[in-house]
């Protein structure tokens, strides 16, 4: 199973026509990017992704209060986004406020959906979305057999405020997922200062041994490849300095350390 990195372009203020070069010579291989919040319009924008021989994960934002709403914001952007080939979707699907019959309801018309365009599609843990905490994610998830995951644990440890110890949740996960976010999370935030710091090696060893999992069960289905982007933000999700609003770490950097040390970890296992 191949590792291939992916870098988004949350805080990418450059020309992308020089950021994808810069990318794509630190050794990132696909991007990732919401056509919402793109520079670019599409046909620009996958061109110049594929230019550089790179691949592209679109991320999608589903909207509304009701079911109805939100299945409708998924199909538009699904099949929007579809036509253009990508890697895989990451959808950021549903609210923290579905019940759990709406929360079936929605995700058994988005497999119909997916099934469709036939994209393969990773919803998010991510807060303020269906999937915002272990549990209901883990309910839905045995409901549903075909639905996958974007493990971004870095939400749950915020919102439990705690180092994960659903051991039985984790590997569930692992199991569905199709794609990883690799930013560092601990109980007072969803990134914390910087990575690099020794005072943060605790939450990045906890975090290395959730992703470990999804790779054991990945390479145990038999993948051909595992998509990891480490997504630290910009400022605010970056902290600053008070009074200053100067960031303490460089995001870019950040990024890149993540990126690097993810490879190097991946290609030392069997």
């Amino acid at each position: 199973m191949k590792l291939l990195p992916v870098r988004h372009l949350w805080g990418v203020t450059e020309p992308y026509r020089t950021a994808f070069k810069k990318f794509h010579e630190q050794g990132y291989e696909a991007i990732e990017v919401s056509l919402l919040y793109s520079a670019e319009p599409k046909e620009k924008l996958i061109s110049l992704i594929k230019e550089l021989t790179m691949q592209w994960i679109p991320m999608i934002f589903t909207h509304g209060k009701t079911v109805a709403e939100q299945v409708q914001s998924f199909r538009e952007q699904v099949e929007d986004v579809a036509i253009a080939n990508p890697l895989l979707i990451n959808a950021h699907s549903g609210r923290d406020a579905f019940s759990r019959s709406e929360a079936s309801e929605f995700y058994r018309a988005a497999l119909k959906i997916e099934k469709a365009v036939g994209i393969p599609i990773a919803h998010e843990t991510h807060r303020s979305r269906t999937f915002f905490n272990p549990w209901i994610t883990r309910d839905v998830l045995l409901e549903f057999p075909d639905l996958k995951l974007c493990c971004d644990y870095s939400h749950w440890v915020t919102v439990c405020e705690r180092l994960l110890d659903e051991e039985d949740i984790l590997r569930l996960c692992a199991e569905r997922c199709l794609h990883v976010h690799a930013r560092v999370g601990y109980e007072q935030g969803p990134q914390v200062p910087d990575p690099r710091a020794p005072e943060y090696q605790l939450y990045v060893d906890a975090h290395e041994r959730w992703w470990d999992m999804i790779w054991d069960a990945q390479h145990k289905a038999g993948r051909a490849f595992s998509t990891l982007t480490p997504e630290f933000g910009p400022v605010p999700y970056l902290q600053t300095v008070p009074y200053t609003n100067q960031p303490l770490a460089s995001q870019d950097e950040i990024c890149l350390w993540q990126m690097q040390r993810q490879v190097a970890r991946f290609a030392l296992r069997p």
